[in-house]
C-alpha cells in the first residue's frame, strides 16, 4: 500500500519518467546517496500504471451497469490467473488541506475490518488458504486495490471488494494502528533528500494548490485525522458511478459481468456527482519563473526543470505530442541527448509528461557533477530554444517514437495482472474513450502538433528551476544559480 507522488515511472538511468516522483526517490537515492544514507532507504513501492494506453485492437470489454459502476474486462488466457481490481477516482486531487493524505489513509482501511468479517461470513473462512495477494495504491487521481488470484477465486475476490467498499468498520484500534503505519511512511519519505527537490517542485509549481498534488500528505494532516473524516471521503467518492471493477486474466468477459451485476446491482447511486458537488480547483498559472538551489547527502548535482503542462478534456491533442516528443528526445541518438549526455555535460537527462485530467506536469530532469552544472544548463537552454526549429529531429525519429510507443504498448499487455492497473489510471483520468483511442491518435500526431505542443507549454512559458546538490560547499564550489537555473535570459515572463 503506498501512496505514488509524481515522479518515474520505470528507470532507465533517469530516461522515460513519467512522474510517479516517490519510485524515483528511492531510485536517486539507491544511485547518489552517501553509504549511510543508502543502509537507511529501505522505501520501495510497486510498478506504477504506465502512462501509454491500450491499442484498438486489444480485447478490452466494457459494460457500464444501471447504478454508473463500470465494469471492464481485459480477456486473456496465458495463465490461469485473474487479477480485480477496484478503481476509485480520489486521490489528492480531491483534498483540501485538511484532508490531505486521507485517501491514502483510507486505502490503507479498505484492508482492515468490515460487515462480512465482523459477521463471519461463510466465505472469509478459508480466503487466508485461497492463495489471494492484495494490494493498494493511492495516486494523484485514482486509488487502486488490487486482488490477484487462480481464476476460479474471481467471485470471492470480488465478493471481498464487495463487503470491503460498501460496508467498512473504521475500527478505532485499527484506524490508530494505521494511522501510525502512514506517519510512519511519511517520516521515512522526509528523510529522504530527493522528497525535498520532489516536495519543493509540488508546491512551486502548484502554488495555490499544492495538497491537490501530494497523494501522501503531511505529517500534520494525518495525524488529526480521524474515523468521521473517513466516512466522509466513503461517502463522496466510494459510491458505484464513481468507481469501476477492472478483471484481467483467465476470465470470459460475460462471466464477469454477471458475477459484478450479482454483487453490486443493489449497491445504491449517488445522486449527485461528487465531481459537480465537490469540483476540482483550477490551478493558476505561474506568473514567472523561479528556482532554488537545495542540499543534502546526494554525490552528484540532480537538475529538475518543471512546467504546467495539458489537462485531458481541455487539449486532449497535446497530450499525444507530449508522448511522442518525450520519446524522440529519449532516443540515445537524438540530438537532445547527444548535446547533453555524449558531451559528458550530464550522465543522464529525461523530459516526460504525466497525462492528468487536472493539469500534468512536463519535467526534464538531469544528473550531472558540481563542476559541469552550470555549462550543462546553458547547454539545456540552448536545446529547449531549438526545440520548435523544422530540423531539430527528422521525420523518421517521429514515426520511430510513434512506433516505440506502441511496442511498449504490446509489451505492457504481456502482464494482466499489472496491466489492470494501468487501465485503472486511465479510467480514471482520461476515461476509456480516450484509452481505446489512443493509439490511432497518436499515429496522426504531426509535426505541426508536436510544435504547437512545445510552443504552448515549454518554449518562453514560465517554469520553476531546481537543483539539489551535495553538502559540504558543493553549490558555492559549482557557481550555480538561480537564473541558470531558470534559464541565463530569463525574464519574469520566462526565456527570451
Amino acid at each position: 500500500m503506498v501512496a505514488v507522488d509524481a515522479g518515474a515511472e520505470r528507470f532507465r538511468g533517469f530516461r522515460r519518467f513519467r512522474k510517479f516522483r516517490w519510485v524515483l526517490a528511492v531510485v536517486v537515492l539507491l544511485t547518489t546517496a552517501s553509504p549511510d544514507a543508502q543502509r537507511g532507504a529501505t522505501q520501495t513501492a510497486p510498478p506504477p500504471a504506465r502512462t501509454s494506453a491500450l491499442a484498438e485492437a486489444a480485447p478490452l470489454v466494457s459494460k457500464v451497469l444501471p447504478n454508473g459502476m463500470e465494469i471492464v474486462v481485459f480477456e486473456d488466457h496465458g495463465v490461469p490467473l485473474v487479477t480485480v481490481e477496484l478503481a476509485v477516482r480520489n486521490g489528492s486531487f480531491t483534498e483540501t488541506p485538511e484532508l490531505n493524505g486521507l485517501s491514502h489513509l483510507y486505502e490503507h482501511m479498505f484492508f482492515k475490518s468490515n460487515r462480512a468479517m465482523l459477521e463471519r461470513a461463510a466465505y472469509l473462512r478459508d480466503f487466508d488458504q485461497l492463495g489471494i495477494s492484495y494490494n493498494g495504491t493511492t495516486r494523484e487521481e485514482v486509488v487502486e486495490y488490487y486482488f490477484t488470484t487462480i481464476a476460479q477465486n474471481l467471485p470471492v475476490a470480488m465478493q471481498y471488494i464487495r463487503d470491503a467498499v460498501r460496508y467498512p468498520l473504521f475500527e478505532e484500534r485499527e484506524f490508530a494502528q494505521e494511522r501510525e503505519v502512514v506517519l510512519g511512511e511519511l517520516r521515512n519519505h522526509a528523510s529522504n533528500p530527493f522528497q525535498q527537490l520532489s516536495q519543493q517542485m509540488n508546491d512551486s509549481l502548484f502554488f495555490k494548490y499544492p495538497s491537490r498534488k501530494t497523494p501522501g500528505g503531511s505529517i500534520e494532516t494525518v495525524s488529526a485525522a480521524t474515523t468521521s473524516m473517513m466516512r466522509l471521503i466513503q461517502q463522496r467518492y466510494y459510491v458505484p458511478n464513481n468507481s469501476a471493477i477492472i478483471v484481467a486474466g483467465d476470465v470470459n468477459p460475460q462471466s464477469v459481468f454477471t458475477v459484478a451485476e450479482g454483487l453490486f446491482a443493489d449497491w445504491p447511486k449517488r445522486q449527485v456527482d461528487p465531481f459537480v458537488e465537490f469540483p476540482l480547483v483550477e490551478h493558476p498559472p505561474l506568473a514567472k519563473s523561479d528556482g532554488k538551489i537545495l542540499s543534502g547527502p546526494v554525490q552528484n548535482v540532480i537538475i529538475e526543470i518543471g512546467w504546467q503542462g495539458p489537462s485531458i478534456g481541455k487539449d486532449d491533442a497535446a497530450t499525444y505530442a507530449a508522448d511522442v516528443f518525450s520519446r524522440i528526445l529519449d532516443q540515445p541518438n537524438s540530438r537532445f541527448q547527444r548535446a547533453i549526455v555524449d558531451t559528458g555535460l550530464a550522465t543522464t537527462i529525461g523530459i516526460g509528461y504525466y497525462t492528468q485530467r487536472n493539469v500534468g506536469p512536463i519535467t526534464l530532469l538531469l544528473q550531472t557533477t558540481p563542476e559541469q552544472a552550470r555549462a550543462a544548463m546553458k547547454a539545456v537552454y540552448a536545446e529547449i530554444a531549438n526545440f520548435s526549429a523544422p530540423d531539430y529531429y527528422t521525420d523518421e525519429e517521429l514515426e520511430s517514437a510513434k512506433a516505440a510507443l506502441e511496442v511498449e504498448d504490446l509489451f505492457d499487455r504481456e502482464k494482466p495482472s499489472e496491466y489492470t492497473h494501468t487501465i485503472g489510471f486511465w479510467w480514471a483520468s482520461t476515461g476509456l474513450d480516450y484509452f481505446r483511442g489512443y493509439l490511432k491518435r497518436l499515429r496522426d500526431t504531426s509535426r505541426a502538433d508536436v510544435t504547437r505542443y512545445v510552443k504552448t507549454y515549454i518554449q518562453d512559458k514560465p517554469h520553476i528551476g531546481l537543483a539539489l546538490m551535495p553538502d559540504g560547499g558543493a553549490a558555492r564550489t559549482s557557481g550555480l544559480t538561480v537564473q541558470d537555473l531558470i534559464g541565463a535570459a530569463a525574464s519574469a515572463g520566462g526565456r527570451k
